[in-house]
């Protein structure tokens, strides 16, 4: 499991923190607001939804749009912290 402390946000305008990214999973840290966790697994959203994200995570680009644009993703996480 790779752990990345924190997200690169190439654009500057991303509400995404850090991230946390392993085989079936990833854990995104948001932080507008109060700092939010939500995990997103290959269960829930699905694996299609969680390798795009852990690529866009990798880039440090869009990762926030991807989450917001997907309604399967916004609300489909596994958890929240």
């Amino acid at each position: 499991m790779a752990k990345i402390p924190a997200y690169k946000n190439l654009h500057g305008d991303s509400g995404v923190a850090s991230y946390e990214i392993g085989p079936d999973f990833i854990n995104v840290q948001f932080k507008l607001g109060a700092i939010r966790n939500y995990s997103y697994t290959y269960v829930k959203p699905g694996a299609i939804h969680v390798e795009a994200m852990k690529n866009l995570a990798i880039q440090g680009s869009g990762l926030n749009a991807y989450i917001r644009s997907n309604p399967a993703v916004r609300t489909g996480y596994a958890n929240k912290s």
